[in-house]
């Protein structure tokens, strides 16, 4: 009986922990989706769009140990003029405003973010941002360790000159497991279902078998041909990448600029990419998975 009692009691404690809980501590979700309140004044998406990707460092700036500003990073964004942007190491803080709601309707783009993880001053996670809308947006688990949680963020698009699948991540520090994160995200729907790109911070800070995988899959080139993005104030490392499949990537450069090195530990990376409808217009067709930079 007294077994039984001591069961019951650890089992009750079980179930209370479960229920305060928070769910996204338990699987990702999505936190918001939302277009803007005076979208831009732009058409159907084209054959040719500008995407970049941009890790805000938490709204921070340069050193990290700076209390939030985002109107630096909103500044950098403002500057690229990107179509489709996807921000890693996003805050939403739960006392002050949310960056992304001044983002959505001071710029007039279409969003939505996903949680990695809670922070003291609010959630911390992925975003992407469009002139365009979405015409489906979902969030995956790439997390294989409880201490270090990621996501990716996958939407699509659609145009005149064809549909564009886009996936955003933020993939991990550890050789390992970002190895496995690139072997789950190649196989992603949105990657394999038409032109596509796949952009974020890789933290591909050295030749790898992550990076080995992506080269070998999507035919990149290796880390010294990409621009340079952190750290922001003497650029040395290519941490952020935009690949593509299916799609021509006509220029990629990082945004160098005096605001974009105060404004976060790492440059945007910005790329044009040209989408077509029909894959016998595509520059590379060598390989069913091309894409140059």
């Amino acid at each position: 009986m007294a077994l039984e009692s001591v069961a019951r009691i650890r089992d009750l404690r079980r179930q209370a922990r479960e229920a305060i809980q928070p769910e996204w501590d338990r699987f990702p979700y999505l936190s918001l989706v939302r277009a803007p309140v005076l979208p831009m004044n732009v058409s159907t998406m084209g054959p040719e769009i500008t995407v970049a990707s941009y890790n805000v460092h938490r709204w921070t700036g340069l050193n990290g140990r700076a209390r939030p500003e985002p109107a630096r990073a909103t500044a950098v964004i403002s500057e690229i003029e990107a179509d489709v942007i996807a921000l890693q190491e996003v805050l939403r803080p739960s006392d002050a405003e949310d960056p992304l709601d001044v983002l959505c309707d001071g710029l007039g783009f279409h969003l939505a973010f996903a949680p990695t993880r809670r922070h003291r001053r609010g959630e911390l996670g992925n975003a992407i941002l469009s002139r365009y809308p979405m015409t489906s947006i979902s969030v995956l688990d790439i997390s294989y360790s409880r201490i270090e949680r990621r996501v990716a963020l996958a939407a699509r698009f659609e145009g005149s000159g064809g549909g564009l699948g886009v996936v955003a991540t933020h993939l991990s520090l550890v050789d390992r497991t970002r190895h496995r994160q690139v072997q789950q995200l190649l196989e992603h729907p949105q990657l394999n279902s038409g032109p596509s790109v796949l952009i974020g911070d890789m933290n591909a800070w050295r030749q790898c078998k992550a990076s080995q995988n992506l080269e070998d899959s999507l035919k990149q080139h290796n880390n010294f041909d990409w621009p340079a993005t952190f750290p922001a104030a003497r650029p040395l490392l290519a941490l952020d990448r935009i690949y593509a499949r299916k799609a021509d990537v006509i220029s990629i450069e990082s945004h160098d600029t005096r605001a974009s090195r105060r404004a976060s530990d790492h440059l945007p990376v910005v790329a044009r990419i040209h989408v077509s409808k029909d894959e016998n217009d595509l520059r590379s067709t060598s390989d069913p998975l091309a894409a140059h930079a």
